[in-house]
């Protein structure tokens, strides 16, 4: 049979206290409401050899806090985001905090379904990699006063605290890297997305690419294309033997590229140079090893939580924003060119 779990009316019974009195005692008020020394080390003791456990929906009712935090992004396992993930998790462990990770899959409605169970589940606070779509739901929270910070993305109409990368800067540096090693025919291998952090990794390629006196050459995969993708990126190489460089928009793409170079025989970097968006373990291990833009997690990471922690513990006003841009990190290594 399983054993009932204990209340505070039980405590109270057992003690011969008010409900009240425990009450303030296990929510550190005893100071406050007066309660006697020896009063607060008899129920502290009792609830101690107990093993009492407060509901946390009982002390979220009393305190007005849960400690929760929700991490919603578009896929946990991506090793971007799992980085990430852990780094704020340790963050949140040193102030007090837990945090719940789930994964979006870039799908609006997902998403939706998300954000009203943690809300059911009274989580204090978001950092959120958005799909598209949400923007709504995103503005009711603001609206009832829940601190959300946006990650990897944001929505220029919607006035809100994020913490991005500029991925506008990473391409530009990439394609110059190139050109100045001597490429005159770069290419970008990239999504068809309208996310804003895709889009200016597109800008910088072009901006870039004109400044060189360049002419582009863009190959856009379908976003949420499951199949054939190494067959769309060996048509647009094998059609096109004078490119002489070629930047992927992200790890993925970069990772499902490196068996059709070497299919091709293009062999880094004396057939071609080549740059991948998102540093991974794997492009520095590789033989040759592959130059990345890289994000710096730690960075990153220590800004969402503290941008956030900054409403949780309410050190700044709500309507305070905070737009962090993280500088990128170029990371050349043996697959461009000397």
């Amino acid at each position: 049979m399983m054993k009932k779990k204990l209340s505070i009316k039980d405590i109270a019974s057992q003690l011969n206290v008010a409900k009240s009195t425990v009450s303030f005692i296990l929510n550190g008020k005893a100071k406050e409401k007066r309660i006697s020394d020896d009063l607060t080390k008899k129920v502290l003791q009792y609830v101690k050899e107990k093993g009492y456990k407060p509901s946390q929906l009982a002390r979220s009712l009393s305190t007005g806090k849960t400690k929760m935090i929700c991490l919603m992004v578009e896929k946990i396992s991506d090793f971007f985001f799992s980085h990430i993930a852990f780094l704020l998790e340790q963050q949140a462990y040193k102030h007090g905090y837990k945090i719940i990770f789930c994964s979006t899959e870039d799908d609006p409605i997902k998403a939706r379904e998300l954000i009203t169970m943690m809300r059911d589940r009274y989580v204090d606070g978001y950092i959120i990699t958005p799909p598209s779509g949400i923007e709504m739901e995103i503005r009711d929270l603001l609206d009832d006063q829940i601190p959300v910070v946006l990650f990897d993305r944001y929505f220029p109409e919607l006035p809100t605290d994020y913490v991005v990368l500029n991925n506008f800067q990473g391409t530009y540096d990439a394609v110059e890297a190139l050109a100045k090693s001597g490429c005159r025919h770069i290419a970008f291998v990239t999504l068809d997305s309208e996310q804003i952090q895709m889009q200016d990794r597109l800008d910088g390629y072009h901006q870039a690419i004109a400044g060189y006196g360049l002419k582009p050459t863009v190959l856009k995969i379908p976003f949420n294309k499951a199949e054939g993708v190494a067959d769309d990126i060996k048509e647009f190489l094998s059609t096109r033997p004078n490119i002489d460089g070629v930047i992927c928009a992200t790890n993925y793409l970069a990772i499902t590229s490196i068996p059709v170079f070497q299919e091709l025989g293009l062999d880094f970097p004396d057939k071609i140079s080549f740059i991948a968006f998102d540093d991974h373990d794997f492009f520095r291990i590789y033989t040759p090893s592959i130059s990345a833009i890289g994000q710096p997690l730690t960075i990153l990471a220590e800004n969402l939580f503290n941008t956030l922690l900054e409403k949780l513990e309410n050190k700044v006003e709500f309507t305070t924003l905070k737009q962090i841009v993280v500088p990128a990190e170029l990371r050349l290594r043996a697959s461009v060119k000397k």
